[in-house]
């Protein structure tokens, strides 16, 4: 049977106290895999390694976050039929939704916040009877936690990571216990895009167990 694993560090890694979480196929009631039951020492690993990511990921040139991004993108498209077969049988949607809605948008997420975070255009505005001038500039924040749902599994979660390290942000990142699979592919695929170690880490198990710290 299939072990899930976090993704920290850019590494697929067992939960620190080795406990694992039954995942159910809701079209027959079965057990099919088995998910880490993540605590509080896998949520400190996650954020340890983001902060350390932080400031080569924030220097990061857009243009090459960019490229990253839109590198996941092509290959969630390219593993669609794998993906959309994921995300049906732990979801229990029709396939035929997941390989026209679900996947497709999950790389347009990526495709999207990729290309945009190039294209960013400030407005400068003169204070009348002064010498100044107020503009906005923008600048990477630091670590972002992202919590997704279970109905919508890989296109809510691209939707709440792609924004946040398109800016130059790192992630830590927990998908619903209730459909992990496609994210833990997603963690897969991230690694084969080159996505820098740290910059999203993903830490699978219940909600009251993996509280991000703030």
């Amino acid at each position: 049977m299939q072990q899930l694993q976090n993704y920290i560090n850019g590494q697929l890694v067992a939960p620190a106290a080795g406990r694992y979480i039954d995942n159910y196929n809701p079209a027959t009631g079965e057990v099919y895999s088995l998910i880490p039951d993540s605590d509080e020492q896998d949520v400190a690993q996650a954020v340890e390694a983001a902060q350390a990511a932080f400031p080569g990921w924030a220097k990061t040139p857009a243009e090459k976050r960019g490229r990253i991004l839109m590198k996941i993108a092509d290959l969630i498209d390219e593993n669609l039929e794998r993906l959309a077969e994921a995300e049906s049988i732990d979801n229990g949607k029709p396939l035929k939704l997941a390989k026209t809605v679900d996947i497709p948008r999950a790389s347009s997420n990526m495709r999207f916040y990729g290309t945009a975070i190039q294209h960013f255009a400030s407005e400068a505005h003169y204070m009348e009877g002064t010498e100044a001038i107020n503009y906005t500039v923008r600048h990477p924040h630091g670590v972002a936690g992202c919590i997704s749902p279970w109905n919508l599994p890989l296109y809510l979660f691209t939707w709440k990571i792609a924004p946040a390290l398109a800016a130059g942000n790192c992630v830590v990142a927990k998908p619903s216990e209730v459909t992990p699979m496609t994210a833990f592919l997603l963690s897969e695929i991230c690694m084969e895009a080159g996505l820098p170690a740290g910059v999203l880490n993903i830490v699978h198990g219940y909600g009251h167990k993996v509280e991000l710290p703030w």
